[in-house]
């Protein structure tokens, strides 16, 4: 496939299209609103750097809206409202939560509501590929992180959920 097809499409929408295809990637406004201005992209890895770039420009508070668009690990609905293509994907990228025994999940619960009252924020991991067991080990030595630190650590967590998803978006693996 020649690199214009890939995202041709995507350049082709209008501003509040492609805004909405956007926020099915990442939840932070600035961030959709952003990309929708940044186009058109030449191809592929034009639209992954630019994402990132966007992405490490904003603040935390753009970082705690896009946070605030994902269910927490191991439940099903995020605190605030996901296109139902997100939420089948945010399903998918925690399909290692699906196998999991009880007590895993208890503790991953636990756990999230620990991480929620230290940080503020919901626990954010690119669950892509990983069991219930591991994300839960993750989110324990997370704990022990500053807040400052933990903060950066879940926007570095978003920006590669971000990037998955665009390809999804796109239609590349």
């Amino acid at each position: 496939m020649n690199s214009m097809n890939e995202v041709g499409w995507l350049n082709a929408l209008d501003s509040e299209q492609a805004e909405a295809g956007f926020l099915k990637c990442c939840g932070s406004k600035s961030w959709a609103r952003q990309m929708v201005n940044a186009r058109p992209f030449a191809d592929l890895e034009a639209v992954l750097d630019q994402a990132d770039l966007i992405w490490a420009s904003l603040g935390s508070e753009d970082w705690l809206e896009a946070f605030r668009s994902h269910p927490k690990i191991g439940e099903k609905k995020a605190e605030q409202a996901q296109s139902s293509v997100a939420k089948t994907w945010s399903e998918q990228e925690q399909s290692g939560t699906q196998q999991s025994s009880t007590n895993t999940m208890t503790a991953l619960a636990d756990g999230n509501r620990e991480y929620a009252e230290r940080f503020g924020f919901i626990f954010i991991v690119c669950a892509t590929g990983k069991s219930a067991e591991e994300m839960l080990e993750i989110l324990q030595n997370r704990l022990g992180n500053e807040p400052g630190d933990e903060l950066r650590v879940a926007a570095e967590e978003q920006r590669k959920i971000t990037q998955l998803r665009l390809r999804k978006l796109l239609d590349i693996s």
